[in-house]
């Protein structure tokens, strides 16, 4: 043993001095030609084929897509057989803390019956190395090598790495949390680390399930997104952008902001609150459109009192009379303050024009109490496919909320309660309000019947109302009809007055 030692010793002393040698009197050129032919002999000996995946790409100023897709991928299926891993932690994650593997550390992956090898490694650092980038040039480069026989190149580069990316990165939709953006105003876009939108985790508790609705209409919406959802490629081959828009409304408290939750919650989408008055003008919009991921839905509440936006085309003749009166100081004093230049067009063309199609998956939602006030423009089939009326409580919807608030499927007070509820004008949120428990000593039974007195004192004001309503009515009435008497009596002077001749 002790001899073979010092024959390998030798034999390494002799490369090292042959290399040497090499690299002192070898011109470079002949040096490199020298490599060149040696690396082709190791490729014709070495049967297997290697592809690098760095961490990221050109001067390091962005992350690959791929080293990520990749690292999500052996984090959920592989890195589970390493035995040295790293912990990191990721915010925007259902699992905050992220297993993988470590530099320099190696494991298998089997895909067909072909068997393949992952590697993560990492460059030695070059001090003296100069990169414009956010990140130090210290700390190395990493990235993972793919190792594989040559005879399986077809399979590995056509569908393997395809299936690593597309699994990767619906590991990542999965595990991800999802966010409630809102659009920051246009001075703050510039800068270190400035954004267009800002976010928070999204958090809201609405399901389908625990919606107030008549159960075929939950069913409708319901298959309408899950068909959106899988609409890839029917979009693609009708020549469509792949989105869809809703447009929600019904008065105050009938759950438009609800069903937004519930929406996605079922889809598992992001939400950006698109707030219009804070955007200056069409340009700013365009950007804030570009800057959403798919995945998405993009929610304009209350539209019809974020913006001059209702009505234009039938005002338009109205507001040009009114301008042209105006004191023209006073009209550019108006024009200044007017914090949104955001026009009705520019809508439209944020919803379906041509830069609408900027990504894909996106659904955008409008809401409003008053529909009648939207320019018809704006909520026609192709902007807002599918309009979703949001009425007062019915009694289906009634007992969705008392399995909610109470835990109860039936109670000899429904009947009741669902008698009232056909007779009145009532939303969710009111129906909600006296189902909610006050305090430790109220029961089912206590809240059910604080609800049937709010639905008969309910009843009771709408019925006066309508008996103020009626008296109205009457009281017009019989003035038109006193007003016809007179006329009619003033005719009948008229007539004598002729018929004695002092009218020529």
């Amino acid at each position: 043993m002790a001899e073979l030692w010092t024959q390998m010793g030798s034999l390494m002393a002799t490369i090292m001095f042959l290399y040497a040698m090499l690299e002192r009197f070898f011109p470079a050129a002949l040096r490199d030609t020298l490599q060149i032919h040696t690396q082709k002999l190791v490729n014709l000996l070495y049967p297997y084929v290697q592809i690098t995946f760095p961490e990221f790409s050109g001067e390091r100023l962005k992350r690959s897509e791929a080293y990520t897709a990749i690292q999500t991928y052996l984090s959920e299926n592989s890195s589970q057989l390493a035995k040295r891993l790293k912990a990191e932690v990721v915010k925007d994650s259902q699992n905050p803390l992220v297993l993988s593997m470590d530099d320099d550390e190696e494991v298998t992956d089997e895909f067909q019956g072909v068997k393949l090898w992952w590697a993560a490694s990492k460059t030695a650092s070059n001090p003296h190395a100069y990169s414009f980038s956010y990140y130090s040039p210290l700390d190395g480069k990493r990235y993972f090598k793919l190792t594989f026989h040559k005879k399986h190149r077809d399979l590995i580069t056509v569908a393997y790495i395809k299936h690593v990316l597309e699994e990767g990165k619906e590991i990542a939709l999965r595990n991800r949390q999802r966010k409630l953006y809102t659009n920051n105003p246009s001075s703050g876009w510039y800068g270190y680390k400035q954004s267009k939108w800002s976010h928070i985790v999204f958090e809201h508790p609405a399901t389908f399930e625990t919606l107030a609705m008549e159960r075929t209409k939950k069913e409708e919406i319901i298959n309408d997104l899950v068909k959106f959802r899988n609409g890839k490629d029917y979009y693609a081959k009708i020549g469509k952008a792949w989105k869809r828009g809703y447009l929600l409304y019904g008065p105050p408290g009938t759950g438009k902001s609800t069903m937004i939750a519930a929406m996605a919650n079922f889809m598992n989408y992001d939400v950006y609150d698109l707030e219009l008055t804070a955007v200056k003008d069409n340009t700013e919009l365009r950007k804030l459109l570009i800057e959403t991921s798919s995945k998405a839905i993009i929610v304009v509440e209350d539209i019809d009192c974020s913006l001059d936006l209702t009505g234009q085309r039938n005002m338009r003749k109205e507001r040009s009379e009114e301008e042209e009166a105006k004191d023209p100081n006073k009209k550019e004093e108006e024009e200044s303050n007017r914090s949104s230049k955001v026009t009705l067009s520019g809508l439209l063309n944020f919803i379906d024009g041509i830069w609408s199609a900027c990504g894909g998956e996106r659904i955008i939602i409008f809401t409003t109490n008053f529909v009648d006030k939207l320019d018809p423009a704006l909520i026609r089939t192709g902007r807002m496919d599918k309009h979703i009326e949001l009425s007062y409580c019915s009694f289906e919807a009634f007992k969705v909320l008392a399995k909610n608030y109470l835990d109860v499927d039936s109670h000899h007070l429904f009947s009741r309660i669902g008698n009232l509820l056909e007779v009145t004008t009532v939303t969710p949120a009111d129906v909600a309000e006296n189902l909610m428990p006050k305090c430790v000593n109220e029961d089912v039974e206590t809240c059910l019947l604080s609800l049937i007195q709010a639905l008969e004192k309910k009843l009771a004001e709408e019925e006066e109302e309508e008996e103020s309503d009626d008296g109205g009515l009457n009281e017009e009435k019989d003035k038109e009809e006193a007003t016809e008497q007179e006329i009619k009596n003033n005719g009948h002077c008229v007539e004598d007055v002729k018929g004695n001749g002092f009218i020529l």
